[in-house]
């Protein structure tokens, strides 16, 4: 057997060990399955074995289904028998484990989630390692899923069903400890005396028939809406799941509906149950959404697939910041966090000195929450410099500039820093909107300028834009990547255009928003729509959190670049209003679209509706939904006609982790093949008729349409 082995020993306890010598942890696979079917029939066939330890070979104990596998299933086209059929697979196997007539403890050495967890349920006993940073649990819900081969039924009837929900609905997952006090396990053992313990446990002759498979059994909390406690419970989660999902993820209610009814059967008939859900859920477009972006390919992503090969390794021990502002403070932090020594520099000392504050804060709440102790506080922040001499930078291997978006500020830094560094050091630009080349223009080593985007906060937004301007260098581009590798955070590459591609397409939201505000469309309308199509916040009130004169300033910019060639977004005429003529700037300015009241909530500006008054005809929600979701789609479609993306994952894992664009849809180019490229071109001929020549597809996306050619194969 390649990936479990099965040893008795002379007590008649066995040991069945996971050991995938093909993954970094055990997961589960259809070889795996087979084999553990076949170690299971051994084992009842064995009279000489009175018990049975399942563990692991590895740090983990099993980190549930392999999911690479699972999305080659659903874009195969798999039916929904099939989808029955595989789940019904690994119910066999737990069942049969479950029912092998022989006590079966699971050893739980590290991690064990999903499946892992799933099979640790079907055994009689669960001891765990004590670990606090070990986590347990079904977090199936998170990629659209649910907990396929028993889960969600023998959770709810081990710890009683109000205690399961929030684990098998929700995904919260546990550490040791809590597990012991919500009875997910029996024993929390120090490491070292987890076999000793197993084996005391088996030996103390425990009952191998489940509670569940006994006659008269009945789940603890009574059955179904007859218990009012429980039926308030039911109708509590199934409303809080309406409003956190606006019903765009069926998986939670799924998971709710599936403890509901399963709990009112025998177990066998539960099992049945539960795989028709999990089947339903494993052929739908959103758990292929979820998990072909924000777990195969932001893991490749994390890999550095995009990185140009036959470039030798490198890494960055030390790196420059200019700008102590928001966004420099926070890059100082995030890199100061992974191990780097950092040069802070900025125009005068107290400027130079409130950035790195910037860290000291943030360190002493994580000593107070207890998540850092002040040894490791004082070793991250005494990494930081903070200087105003450019000669501070001589060692740096990368220096990142995070100064005001204009030409002649970051021009003159340019000059300055390279009049210091290395020759052989990389030069970054985190602006978001200015295009690299013509930043580049001010460096005497173009091939080795690169662009570096980073997102605020940036301790909490993972995602680096990496943009390779018309004469970056392979040499310089696989450099920023093992840097982005160095900070744990994720990249997308991306090559030189105005905006990017984040910035870009995450503009054509905030424009939509402001375009219908001057239509007429009531506000609330607009910022609920947004929010039921699934972006985290309605855009009048992101732009009063960004202020209104950020995209009037890059606007302007553009003009004052490209001049009548650049065309005017939709939303021209609303910026210049708010900014220009009412000073209305958002939140840091006293209000924008929504007044603040120190004594009341934030609320819409009673003078809104002066300057906007209603249409006395509103659109519906799904409309508008429609018209947010389409056009921030059409503009990234638009992105990879012109080559500023590349690759589809590229464009979704951006969009996603840049500006939480709807997790649910998988992407802009994901949102575009779940519709289908044909309706979806369709929709935008019909949106150019009614709202403007913005939404119309390009002569390139109607010749796809016409192949009906996806984003993905």
């Amino acid at each position: 057997m390649k990936k479990i082995s099965l040893d008795v020993a002379a007590d008649g306890i066995a040991t069945l060990t996971l050991n995938d010598p093909d993954q970094a942890m055990n997961v589960v696979s259809p070889q795996w399955l087979v084999e553990m079917e076949q170690a299971i029939a051994e084992i009842v066939a064995n009279d000489t074995i009175i018990g049975v330890i399942l563990t692991s070979a590895k740090s983990a104990f099993m980190a549930g289904a392999d999911l690479k596998y699972i999305l080659g299933r659903m874009e195969s086209g798999m039916s929904l028998k099939e989808a029955y059929d595989f789940s019904q697979q690994a119910t066999a196997m737990h069942r049969n484990l479950e029912k092998c007539g022989k006590p079966v403890v699971a050893v739980i050495n590290g991690l064990a989630l999903g499946g892992g967890f799933e099979l640790a349920l079907a055994c009689h006993g669960r001891l765990v390692k004590d670990d606090p940073r070990l986590k347990l649990g079904l977090p199936e819900v998170t990629v659209g899923l649910l907990a396929g081969s028993g889960g969600t039924q023998r959770l709810p009837r081990l710890i009683g069903i109000e205690a399961a929900i929030p684990a098998i609905v929700d995904g919260k997952t546990y550490s040791p400890a809590e597990a012991l006090a919500l009875g997910m396990v029996d024993q929390v053992v120090p490491e070292a005396e987890l076999m000793a313990s197993a084996r005391a446990w088996l030996k103390a002759n425990p009952d191998p028939v489940k509670p569940w498979d006994k006659k008269g059994y009945q789940i603890a909390e009574g059955q179904g809406l007859t218990n009012s406690k429980l039926a308030a419970v039911y109708a509590f989660t199934g409303g809080r799941l309406a409003a956190k999902t606006w019903h765009n993820y069926p998986a939670p209610i799924a998971n709710l509906d599936v403890i509901f009814e399963g709990c009112l059967m025998p177990m066998d008939k539960a099992l049945n149950f539960e795989s028709k859900h999990f089947a339903k859920l494993m052929v739908s477009p959103v758990a292929r959404n979820i998990i072909r972006t924000t777990f195969v390919n932001k893991g490749l992503a994390d890999k550095l697939v995009r990185r140009p090969p036959n470039v030798e390794k490198s890494r960055v021990s030390t790196i420059g910041i200019l700008g102590a502002g928001l966004m420099g403070a926070g890059i100082a932090f995030a890199a100061a966090q992974a191990g780097l020594d950092v040069v802070l520099l900025d125009r005068d000392q107290n400027s130079a000195d409130k950035g790195k504050n910037y860290s000291a804060t943030r360190l002493k709440k994580m000593v107070e929450r207890g998540t850092k102790t002040q040894q490791k506080s004082d070793e991250i922040l005494a990494r930081i410099s903070a200087v105003t001499d450019y000669a501070e930078l001589s060692d740096c291997q990368l220096v990142i500039e995070a100064v005001f978006e204009d030409r002649a500020i970051k021009a003159e830094v340019t000059r300055s820093v390279e009049a210091v560094i290395p020759p052989t050091a990389i030069f970054a630009s985190n602006t978001s909107t200015l295009p690299i080349s013509g930043l580049a223009e001010a460096s005497i080593r173009p091939a080795q300028f690169i662009g570096l985007h980073f997102f605020s906060p940036v301790e909490r937004m993972p995602l680096i834009e990496v943009i390779c301007g018309s004469e970056t260098s392979d040499e310089t581009l696989a450099k920023a990547l093992d840097f982005v590798a160095q900070m744990r955070m994720t990249p997308v590459v991306v090559n030189d255009s105005r905006g990017f591609y984040t910035s870009r397409v995450f503009q054509t939201y905030i424009h939509e928003g402001m375009k219908m505000l001057e239509e007429g469309v009531a506000p609330a309308l607009i910022e609920n729509a947004a929010r039921m199509a699934g972006m985290p916040l309605g855009p009048l009130a992101l732009l009063d959190e960004i202020t209104i004169s950020l995209p009037w300033k890059i606007v302007q910019q553009s003009i004052t670049d490209m001049g009548d060639a650049y065309p005017r977004p939709c939303a021209y005429d609303v910026m210049a209003t708010m900014v220009e003529k009412l000073k209305r700037l958002g939140r840091s300015s006293g209000g924008g679209f929504y007044d603040y009241p120190s004594d009341a909530p934030k609320h819409f500006w009673s003078g809104l509706e002066n300057f906007y008054p209603l249409a006395q005809q509103q659109p519906s929600a799904q409309e508008l939904q429609s018209r947010f979701l389409a056009i921030q789609s059409l503009e990234t479609a638009r992105c990879m006609e012109e080559g500023v993306v590349e690759f589809a994952a590229d464009a979704d894992i951006g969009s996603l982790m840049g500006w939480s664009f709807p997790l649910w849809t998988g992407g802009t180019l994901s949102y575009i093949d779940t519709l289908g490229i044909r309706r979806f071109v369709s929709e935008c001929d019909r949106m150019s008729a009614l709202y403007g020549e913005r939404f119309k597809p390009s002569t390139w996306l109607r010749a796809r349409a016409e192949k009906n050619q996806a984003f993905y194969a």
